[in-house]
């Protein structure tokens, strides 16, 4: 079920769950954009890489 489905009907438990499911995703996406910009700064700035084992 999604809020776009005609049946829908906002009560308080549907409001909880997804505001816990867009805050989540809201968390992840916010975590990939982080690892994104640190890759591009690393790029840009020459940074040395380690080396991996």
């Amino acid at each position: 079920m999604l809020p776009i489905v005609f049946e829908w009907h906002w009560d308080a438990g549907r409001m909880v769950f997804m505001g816990l499911l867009y805050f989540a995703l809201g968390i992840i996406s916010l975590g990939l954009l982080v690892a994104f910009l640190k890759t591009l700064l690393d790029i840009y700035t020459g940074a040395p890489t380690e080396e991996h084992h």
